[in-house]
């Protein structure tokens, strides 16, 4: 699961505008919108957030679900090795 917040958190961490992530995810500029403005969890069709997810990793960004190990704990992103 990856809410609007990491979406957002891990966009700017990756640098790249919310077109050249619709670009790189192979979705539409107003599906990215959508998702940056949900409330809470992202929600989407599979292929679509499998779509995002696979453009972020390629990104090098992993994803950190709650609970996750982390120097902090809880939800973010980090750059990935």
């Amino acid at each position: 699961m990856i809410t609007a917040a990491q979406l957002r958190a891990a966009r700017a961490l990756a640098g790249i505008d919310q077109r050249q992530l619709a670009k790189k995810s192979g979705l539409s500029v107003p599906t990215i919108q959508r998702m940056e403005a949900s409330a809470g969890a992202i929600r989407g069709n599979v292929d679509s957030l499998m779509k995002l997810i696979d453009a972020l990793n390629t990104a090098g960004i992993a994803l950190i679900d709650e609970g996750a190990v982390s120097g902090q704990g809880g939800r973010g992103v980090r750059l990935a090795k």
